[in-house]
């Protein structure tokens, strides 16, 4: 089956170490993530070591957050990989990578997702989707970030 790639880049003034946390650690992604704020009401659950592999994240939410899970497959110096599943508001899977490469004043970071391809991702163009999703939750984490 196919893969359906969705990539976005962004630049932070801070090295790859003082990024890191912010993305192995699902509970710190509250203060980044692009759809905080989808539902207020939110209900989310955590389990695992935050920032080790086989940490999870669930949530259930209004139409809009939907619901789901993800869990850490792998964290790396220079990345973590994230596998996630939606059970609403239709059933999906991907992997979500970050990729974070030094540079002489800080950190390029690349936020990629990978999805099979399937009749919805037919019908919803996944990079209008999310891509713009992706662009903001990459210039919170710099904010964030560089706010230290």
């Amino acid at each position: 089956m196919s893969t359906i790639t969705v990539e976005r880049h962004e630049h932070v003034g801070a090295p790859p170490a003082a990024v890191l946390p912010h993305l192995a650690d699902l509970t710190r992604w509250q203060g980044w993530s692009p759809w905080e704020g989808a539902d207020p009401d939110l209900h989310r659950e955590y389990a695992g070591e935050p920032g080790s592999v086989g940490a999870t994240y669930a949530w259930s939410g209004n139409r809009k957050a939907g619901a789901g899970s993800m869990r850490v497959t792998e964290v790396t110096p220079d990345g973590v990989v994230v596998a996630l599943e939606f059970t609403k508001p239709f059933r999906s899977s991907s992997v979500s990578r970050f990729v974070l490469v030094p540079t002489g004043d800080g950190t390029d970071v690349t936020w990629r997702m990978e999805s099979p391809r399937t009749f919805m991702t037919r019908v919803f163009p996944l990079d209008k989707l999310v891509g713009p999703d992706f662009e903001k939750g990459l210039r919170q984490l710099r904010a964030v970030v560089e706010r230290g």
